[in-house]
């Protein structure tokens, strides 16, 4: 079957024409998020579009990804050599990352070697145009030795809000001895969207991962992080935030595994969940056998703003060593009635008073974030 920009397929017929088998609500992995409206929809695969989405307010080195092909030159930066992939390999079982490669779109390799002065944008956009379109986007990112750098990607789109398209996106990250990445993603598709993502991260002896995800859009969106720490002192801060009051289901998914000793991984992720929205978290981290002096932590907290929202959570230990240090937790209730009374009762509006609530609540994972400036932009998208 040709991927043809003028015809439609069901993405079941698709992945069985690839020899793709797609998750199903038995999938272990996948049984809170059902795919029932993302295999149901017919889509075209993206017409090329020049338009790009609106930039972060701070400087930075950008690239634009429209409807998932790279538009224009790429930047020129020192330390950091880039070229465009037309074709990819997947050697895992993942099935939206099997499709990736096999239904690739184009993508990127960057390979980092210097020290990045400033953060570098992947500024994803879409143009639906009233077509349901689709695109697989790959970055493979490698982190040289010794080297430092900074990625955001963003994702947007242009035209109606309930514009329906799937976004499939695949990073495989390497990072070497004591290089060092701090990985941010906001995502804010339209909301009939489909977006899923995953992130696979290497990290050698003395290498450092901070990541934070903060979600508001899509119908479906799952973002699933795998971290494998491969060399002693090795580690990864694996943040998260996710936000939506409508129907929405907003996954986020961790797998992290501790393969050496004197290793480390934290994980703190906090939702929001209005009207008939579902959030989920899983999470796993997962202590080898002789992966001793070893520390890892895990916690997620929801708040449901209704009755009908729903929060599913699932952590697991797998621990195969002693000597560690690990923990996990997983809390879910309302807005504190107290703290709402109180601020009332000096002057300021009920729905000003929730809000406030709600921003405070997620402003503690999202003070997380090292960098300063990029902190307090995604402070602004609260």
């Amino acid at each position: 079957m040709p991927l043809l920009s003028d015809k439609t397929y069901l993405y079941t017929e698709l992945a069985q024409e690839k020899g793709v088998i797609l998750p199903t609500p038995k999938t272990e992995a996948w049984k809170y998020t059902r795919l029932r409206d993302l295999l149901a929809t017919k889509y075209q695969l993206c017409a090329p579009t020049d338009k790009t989405g609106t930039l972060p307010p701070f400087e930075a080195d950008v690239i634009h990804i429209g409807n998932g092909r790279v538009i224009g030159e790429l930047p020129h930066i020192e330390g950091v050599s880039f070229s465009v992939m037309t074709q990819a390999e997947e050697k895992t079982q993942h099935p939206f990352a099997v499709m990736n490669a096999v239904c690739l779109s184009q993508g990127l390799k960057i390979e980092i070697s210097g020290q990045l002065k400033r953060p570098l944008v992947l500024n994803y956009f879409m143009l639906p145009e009233d077509k349901n379109y689709f695109y697989h986007f790959r970055n493979q990112l490698i982190c040289r030795e010794n080297s430092s750098a900074e990625i955001i990607e963003q994702f947007t789109y242009s035209g109606e809000v309930k514009s329906c398209y799937f976004a499939n996106v695949v990073n495989e990250i390497n990072i070497e001895a004591n290089a060092e990445l701090r990985h941010y993603k906001y995502q804010n598709e339209a909301f009939k969207a489909n977006h899923i993502a995953l992130h696979k991260v290497d990290i050698a002896q003395g290498g450092k991962y901070e990541s934070f995800c903060l979600q508001k859009g899509a119908n479906i969106a799952r973002n699933e992080t795998e971290i494998a720490l491969n060399g002693e002192r090795a580690e990864a801060t694996v943040n998260a935030a996710y936000m939506m009051n409508g129907w929405a289901t907003l996954d986020t998914t961790t797998n992290i595994y501790h393969n050496v000793p004197k290793t480390k991984s934290s994980q703190l992720v906090k939702g929001v969940i209005g009207g008939t929205a579902k959030g989920v978290f899983q999470g796993r981290i997962h202590i080898a056998p002789n992966a001793v002096q070893t520390s890892g932590t895990q916690l997620h907290k929801a708040m449901l703003l209704s009755d009908e929202a729903e929060i599913d959570v699932k952590p697991e230990l797998e621990i195969f060593a002693d000597d560690v240090k690990c923990s996990h937790g997983a809390a879910s209730g309302e807005i504190d009635q107290e703290q709402l009374f109180y601020m009332r009762s000096r002057g300021i509006g009920e729905e000003e008073a929730k809000k406030l609530l709600i921003n405070a609540y997620i402003t503690d994972v999202v003070s997380q974030i090292s960098d300063d400036t990029v902190c307090a932009w995604f402070k602004s998208l609260i």
